[in-house]
């Protein structure tokens, strides 16, 4: 194996930790916001996200981006969202052809509900990824992600 070949080595091992790193968090949220709140990590991170919004909304699209799923995706998921209540569509005032995503009253109610349970997992889960040696330099590196952002 040569300088290259070590490189791309080294890169991919990154990945993979960072995979399992993901996992082992996504996994902990999925069974803790279902059981607290039934709600999936990407339906929350949806009302998370639209909560951080100025105005409470978000285009199609940019809500696409903050859950990294497909335009399709987003639809189908904001169309599930939107049966339950949690939130609404609405047209854009200066651009008839744009949509924006709300959040309702009840969206909001269950976030509020939802987040407690999803902080302390998310805590608990980053602490158990600190004991796990492959794991730790990342659960480290993230106060400075942040603090880069």
């Amino acid at each position: 194996m040569g300088i290259k070949d070590d490189a791309v080595e080294v890169r991919a091992q990154g990945w993979r930790t960072l995979a399992a790193l993901h996992g082992l968090i996504e996994s902990e949220l999925e069974r803790s916001l279902q059981a607290e709140a039934q709600l999936s990590v990407v339906e929350y991170t949806v009302l998370d996200a639209l909560s951080r919004q100025d105005g409470w909304h978000m285009r199609m699209q940019q809500l696409a981006r903050a859950t990294a799923l497909s335009a399709s995706a987003t639809t189908r998921l904001v169309n599930r969202l939107e049966d339950r209540g949690l939130l609404t569509r609405i047209l854009c005032a200066d651009d008839r052809r744009g949509i924006y995503t709300e959040l309702t009253e009840s969206g909001i109610r269950l976030l509020d509900e939802a987040r407690p349970a999803h902080d302390a997992t998310l805590e608990r889960a980053l602490a158990e990824a600190q004991e796990i040696p492959e794991l730790a330099p990342l659960v480290d590196a993230l106060p400075r992600l942040h603090a880069h952002a």
